[in-house]
C-alpha cells in the first residue's frame, strides 16, 4: 500500500477513535469512577489513604489519570486536599481527632470521572480534645451559653499556657459587638482570658467615603472570626482534663444573637461532645478541629 495510503488510514483510524470517545463522553464521564477510598494509616497529622484505579471509558487516546482528594462541601463544592497520579496518598494537614468526608475524582487532559462515595473518618486524637455542652435550647436569643472542656490526650504533661481553644462564629450583619464572659471554671475563672477576635472582609467603607479608612462589610455581610481562650498557667496530666468552663457572650446591646451559621456552634443536645469545630492549638500547632471538614 502507498505511504500516503497507510498515512491517510492511520489518521482515519484514530479519527474514529477519538469520535467514539467524544461520544462516550457526550453520553457521560470519560473516565470510570475511582473507588471508595480506604484507610490504611490513621495518626495524628497523618492520613494514608487507598482506593481502586479508575480506567478510560473507551481505550484508545488514554491520558495519565490525575486523582485529586476532595472533603464534599455541597453541589459542586468541596476543599481540595491533595493530589496524586498513584492510586494511595499520605496526607499530613490534617487536624488530629476530626472526622472528615473524603472522596477521590479522577482527571485527565479531555476526560474527567464522577467523584466516588465518601468515607467518613475521625482521624486519630492529637495532644488535647475539647469537649463542647451548649447551654442555650434556643439558638436565637441574646446570649451564646455553653460550657467547655480541654482534656490532655497525649503521653505526657500539657502545658496550659501553650493551649489556645478557639469558638468559631460569624458576626451577622457586621455587628462584631461581642463581650465574653466566664460564669464558672472548675479551675478558676481568673487563671482564663478571653479575647475576641473578627476578620473584616474586603469593602468600601458606607456613604462613599474617599479618604482613607479601616475596611469595611457591605451591609448585611456576616463577618468572620472567634473568642479565644488562653490560659494562665496550669498543667493536666495524661487523661487529666481542666473540668468544665462555663462561658457566656452577649452583645453590649443585648440584641439578638443568631448562633446557627457560627461554624462552633451544634444544636443543644443535654450531652457531652467532642466539638471538632472548636479548634484547638498548642505551641502554635493544631492539635484538635477544623471547622471546613
Amino acid at each position: 500500500m502507498p505511504a500516503r495510503r497507510v498515512t491517510a488510514t492511520i489518521a482515519l483510524a484514530a479519527l474514529a477513535s477519538l469520535l467514539a470517545v467524544n461520544a462516550a463522553r457526550a453520553d457521560g464521564p470519560a473516565i470510570s469512577t475511582p473507588g471508595t477510598p480506604t484507610v490504611v494509616v490513621n495518626e495524628p497529622h497523618q492520613l494514608t489513604l487507598s482506593w481502586a484505579p479508575s480506567a478510560w471509558v473507551e481505550p484508545g487516546v488514554e491520558q495519565p489519570i490525575n486523582y485529586e482528594v476532595q472533603v464534599p462541601l455541597g453541589p459542586n463544592t468541596y476543599r481540595f486536599l491533595g493530589s496524586t497520579t498513584d492510586t494511595t496518598i499520605t496526607l499530613t494537614d490534617l487536624a488530629p481527632g476530626t472526622t472528615y468526608r473524603i472522596a477521590i475524582a479522577a482527571r485527565a487532559l479531555g476526560g474527567y470521572s464522577d467523584t466516588s462515595p465518601a468515607t467518613t473518618v475521625r482521624t486519630a486524637s492529637g495532644r488535647a480534645t475539647v469537649s463542647y455542652l451548649n447551654l442555650d435550647w434556643s439558638a436565637t436569643n441574646n446570649q451564646i451559653q455553653h460550657l467547655l472542656k480541654v482534656t490532655n490526650t497525649g503521653t505526657g504533661p500539657l502545658d496550659l499556657s501553650t493551649v489556645q481553644v478557639r469558638y468559631h462564629l460569624r458576626f451577622e450583619g457586621g455587628n462584631t459587638s461581642l463581650v465574653p464572659n466566664c460564669d464558672w471554671a472548675a479551675l478558676g475563672c481568673d487563671r482564663i482570658q478571653q479575647t475576641v477576635q473578627f476578620f473584616v472582609p474586603p469593602g468600601g467603607p458606607p456613604g462613599g467615603m474617599t479618604t482613607p479608612a479601616p475596611p469595611y462589610p457591605a451591609p448585611g455581610t456576616p463577618v468572620p472570626g472567634w473568642v479565644e481562650l488562653t490560659f494562665t498557667d496550669g498543667t493536666l496530666a495524661p487523661g487529666q482534663s481542666t473540668g468544665p468552663i462555663q462561658l457566656r457572650h452577649h452583645r453590649h446591646s443585648w440584641s439578638t444573637i443568631d448562633e446557627r451559621d457560627d461554624p462552633s456552634w451544634l444544636a443543644a443536645t443535654g450531652q457531652w461532645t467532642e466539638n471538632d469545630r472548636i479548634t484547638l492549638d498548642v505551641d502554635g500547632v493544631r492539635e484538635f478541629g477544623d471547622t471546613i471538614s
